[in-house]
């Protein structure tokens, strides 16, 4: 475990863990002294002289033990205790806890638990145990609840408590559950406080502090409201504090409008007076440059210290729209309509455009945070309140970067079950793809698919332009999702019409033909000129009375997933708010399971429209593109939805631990990319079906080799940095004949040479005829860590880019998606009579090489280009592998750190 790591309690404060030093104990002997006589009777089980038991805790123990305090407050105080102390032969320990009476039923002690669990379990301590006496129900509750897989016996009045040291996916879950509640808790607090200060209100106009106030009131804040400004005895009829210090203890909201250079002392200030939570609004931190991250990083560490939560800096502010709860804590924007959409913002400024869009759009918040630098609060937080608000049933996201994308991956993917997130990515570059080494690398670097395959595996809906984030919001916000993919389309002209239809199949969309029965029953219903296809085209002259009837007929069919409905104005007359008006009056009647959508293109109608909507109403949209576009995205949502969640594999036989020690020796002796043996062994490992190979160390030995093989050959180079071999020449396929092989690896290493490649020796394969050429691979990336690729392979790869891209670990599931989203599926299938590759020994491959670069995280770059895939198989004919020292673990469980992710559920 990290020297210091910091913690996030149950009810959203934090604390901070480190392990115990001499120096601490006159603060442990003060810890013990203000324990109840209850507290310490559980834990020494009986009377104590602290003085003695703190000078155990912290000069005691052999050099196999390990013992944590945990600090909080100011001044900072021992709040908290544990340790395991070795029994002899060390392969099991003996743990105890102790947590100050004010912060017993936080979860303090499951935190020490699993911190000391995976201290022990580092140590080579593989059982630990616990003496706990019968009426100390809450630490057996405790051990009961961690999800670490505990056995119980009782003795005279006294529990024994035994569990493995090692980590188990029930308490992986149990620790994310427990940090989901943390969450919500926290941003209840920001969101719904009892109490709030405004610190920099000032009284002179148009001031973000002014503001702040004047929009806390005007929204309608019914809780106690706090007014700070040095320079004035009231603002806005409020009566004014003159300092931080002279607030009330225990404020939940401070929200701070100060300039940047003020507010360390502000912040310190309000972690004395106990604030609760921060929102600071001011600029100058991390987005301007080393210095205002310094300064940042010890606001950070002054919340940290105090147990405050941080919203910011440089940030909006906060709105919540609930009844009873209203809070507007922003200083550019009055309180939005009440809704069932929750936004998330990374960008202030794009926040205002976000609301102001909203509200003309009638998109109604439940809620709204801009989490500006996202020093503390992050955008995972957010998402764990989220799933349990029964106020927000949409989640729309501005995001610019991720603080921890496995933790968003797995807490998005949980919501994205029951609640759409809608999202659009800024910062998206591909400046990356210079720096790749191998085909992989480049393809993956070259653009950010891998957000693609995060948002993908989690179910958000990516779109690429605020207006397209909003179509879909709009459709979310009140339409229910279609079952499926069939659309129809009714318009009162057939350009329009036309239109709709060619975008619909664009996006994957089909538009069906309407079945008999249902033409006959719209026929009485419709102009005998009209078109009964699909696109319904009711003629110009086609009026409200005229859509009603023709909608609800194909609403209660039965044989479509969702209609889109679309009014032109024919002359200088329009009805198309009438229109809206109508389609509006027949769902809210027939309450369809299937989404309604309007499309006016004029924009007095939709300005009509809009005007009398009501809740649920269906979307209007300007251009029949853009409903097309939005249902795409709402339909490959709800099919993501009724997916299973897919498992991961186990591949019995592999030798995890072989391959970390062949990568480490690789990694000690400074190789970059692993040698021909190195690789072999490695990809034998897991199973991996590498082409067989002879290496060969001179020309003429190659010429051996190829007469030992007795088949066409294929020669490549070896030489260090050589990655790209075909590039250069260093490869030849189809040789024949030991003087053939010879002469062509005399060639072959004489150009190298004049090119500066030292060749140190030569691979001799057999050739492989037919099949496809393929791409499998992996490459690194620093924040989301391995990510897997699938695609057409060969010397063209990166020309056809079409690949796959999903992050580890991977599931059956997944796999077989990667495959099958390939636009070349079909030559994998059998083209023009080719017989069918077998594609399960694909994703198998797949699957495989996901497993070893998710367990071996030396290995930053792999590629396997190219794979033949054939009727028999696959067979990998070529492959390089990259490495490099594994970064540091991270502790766990600590502030936004996710679980090792082998302790998590994977993603689908």
């Amino acid at each position: 475990m990290a020297d210091v790591v910091d913690v996030e309690l149950r009810d959203g404060s934090t604390a901070r863990v480190r392990p115990v030093r001499p120096d601490d104990l006159a603060a442990l002997t003060a810890f013990l002294e203000r324990l109840s006589p209850g507290a310490l009777r559980n834990r020494f089980f009986g009377r104590v002289d602290p003085a003695r038991a703190a000078r155990d805790m912290a000069l005691g123990g052999g050099p196999g033990d390990h013992a944590l305090v945990v600090l909080s407050g100011v001044p900072e105080r021992i709040v908290g205790h544990a340790q395991y102390v070795r029994e002899p032969g060390g392969r099991v320990a003996e743990v105890a806890f102790t947590v100050a009476d004010d912060f017993q039923g936080r979860g303090l002690g499951t935190l020490l638990l699993a911190h000391l669990a995976e201290h022990a379990h580092a140590a080579g301590v593989e059982l630990l145990d616990a003496e706990v006496m019968s009426e100390n129900r809450r630490m057996i509750d405790m051990f009961r609840a961690s999800g670490f897989p505990v056995l119980l016996r009782s003795d005279r009045g006294t529990h024994f408590v035994r569990f493995p040291s090692s980590p188990s996916p029930t308490a992986a879950a149990a620790f994310e559950d427990r940090q989901r509640t943390a969450a919500a808790a926290m941003v209840r607090r920001v969101l719904a406080p009892e109490s709030v200060a405004v610190i920099g209100a000032s009284r002179r106009p148009g001031s973000v502090g002014g503001e702040v106030l004047r929009h806390l009131r005007a929204g309608g804040y019914a809780g106690a409201l706090h007014v700070v400004n040095r320079s004035a005895t009231e603002v806005q009829g409020l009566p004014c504090l003159p300092g931080v210090e002279d607030l009330p203890e225990g404020v939940d909201l401070a929200v701070v409008a100060v300039p940047a250079r003020s507010v360390l002392d502000v912040a310190r200030a309000c972690g004395v007076r106990g604030v609760r939570s921060l929102v600071v609004l001011s600029a100058g931190f991390a987005e301007v440059g080393a210095d205002g991250s310094a300064a940042q990083a010890e606001l950070v560490e002054i919340c940290r210290a105090t147990g405050m939560r941080l919203v910011g800096p440089n940030c909006l502010g906060v709105i919540n729209t609930a009844e009873g709860a209203r809070l507007n804590a922003t200083f550019a924007t009055g309180m939005p309509p009440a809704g069932n959409v929750a936004m998330l913002s990374q960008s202030g400024g794009l926040g205002i455009a976000l609301l102001e869009r909203a509200r003309e759009m009638g998109v109604g918040i439940s809620s709204f945070v801009s989490v500006g630098n996202k020093a503390d609060i992050s955008g995972n937080d957010l998402l764990r309140f989220w799933e349990d608000d029964p106020a927000t049933e949409v989640v729309l996201l501005y995001l610019e970067s991720f603080g921890n994308p496995r933790a968003f991956a797995r807490v998005a993917r949980r919501l994205s079950r029951t609640t759409p997130i809608v999202a659009i990515k800024g910062a998206r570059g591909g400046a990356g793809a210079r720096a790749a080494g191998s085909h992989t690398g480049a393809l993956v670097a070259a653009s950010d698919v891998t957000v693609d395959a995060l948002f993908r595996q989690a179910g958000v809906i990516r779109t690429a332009t605020l207006a397209e984030l909003f179509d879909v919001t709009r459709l979310l916000s009140g339409q229910p999702l279609p079952a499926g993919r069939r659309v129809g389309i009714l318009t009162n002209a057939g350009g329009p019409g036309i239109l709709c239809a060619d975008a619909c199949e664009e996006q994957g969309l089909d538009v069906v033909e309407l079945p008999p029965d249902l033409r006959e029953r719209l026929r009485p219903l419709v102009a005998a000129e009209a078109s009964l296809g699909n696109p319904v085209d009711l003629l110009a002259a086609a009026g409200p009375e005229d859509f009603g009837p023709v909608l609800e007929e194909m609403i209660v069919h039965g044989g479509l997933d969702a209609v889109i409905v679309i009014y032109i104005q024919p002359g200088l007359g329009s009805v198309g708010g009438a229109v809206a008006a109508e389609v509006q009056a027949v769902t809210a009647r027939l309450q369809p399971d299937l989404p309604v959508i309007s499309v006016l293109m004029s924009a007095a109608d939709r300005a009509e429209a809009l005007e009398t909507a009501s809740p649920g109403a269906p979307p209007v949209y300007e251009y029949p593109e853009a409903a097309a576009t939005a249902l795409a995205r709402v339909v490959g949502y709800a099919d993501w939805r009724r997916l299973p969640p897919g498992r991961v594999p186990g591949f019995p036989g592999t030798r995890p631990e072989h391959a970390t020690s062949l990568l480490s020796g690789a990694v000690v002796a400074g190789a970059e990319w692993l040698p021909a043996a190195d690789l072999a062994a490695l990809f034998a490992c897991y199973g991996l079906p590498l082409i067989t190979s002879r290496v060969a160390a001179t020309p003429a030995e190659a010429g051996a080799a190829a007469a030992a093989i007795g088949e066409p050959v294929a020669l490549k180079a070896i030489a260090a940095g050589l990655v790209h071999k075909t590039d250069v020449g260093a490869v030849r396929l189809g040789l024949a004949g030991v003087a053939a092989v010879t002469a062509a690896a005399q060639e072959m290493r004489d150009r190298l040479a004049v090119l500066g490649h030292d060749v140190t020796g030569f691979l001799v394969q057999p050739m492989v005829r037919g099949g496809v050429e393929m791409l499998v691979g992996s490459t690194t990336d620093p924040q989301f860590g391995p990510v897997v690729v699938c695609g057409m392979g060969g010397t063209g790869a990166e020309i056809h880019r079409d690949i796959a891209v999903r992050l580890t670990p991977l599931t059956d599931l997944g796999a077989r998606t990667m495959v099958a989203g390939l636009r070349m599926l079909p030559l994998l299938q059998g083209y023009r009579g080719a017989p069918p590759c077998d594609v399960g020994a694909l994703e198998e491959l797949v699957l495989r090489v996901a497993a070893m670069v998710h367990a071996h995280p030396q290995i930053v770059e792999l590629d396997c280009n190219p794979v033949n895939v054939s009727p028999e198989g696959v067979v990998i004919l070529d492959a390089r592998v990259r490495v490099a020292p594994a970064p540091p673990a991270p502790p766990w469980p600590s502030l936004h750190a996710a679980p090792p992710p082998e302790w998590g559920a994977a993603p689908p």
